[in-house]
């Protein structure tokens, strides 16, 4: 699996970011329960799963400055 591109991100309306957003949180804490049992089998999926939501964040962010800047 090739970590997401922040492209795709941007491809997403609002609604669809912050649902990604909460997706993405989700799995984040699967993955650390998986981590702490000892149960991931991936442990690259960790990384890019944070990867994933630092970059729904960043555009969620920019969105929202520009929106109070116009």
């Amino acid at each position: 699996m090739a970590l997401p591109k922040v492209a795709d991100a941007r491809k997403l309306n609002d609604e669809e970011l912050a649902a990604e957003i909460v997706s993405a949180k989700q799995k984040l804490f699967q993955l650390r329960l998986q981590q702490t049992t000892g149960q991931l089998k991936k442990p690259h999926e960790f990384k890019h799963t944070k990867h994933w939501v630092a970059q729904l964040l960043t555009v969620q962010g920019e969105r929202a400055r520009s929106a109070t800047q116009a």
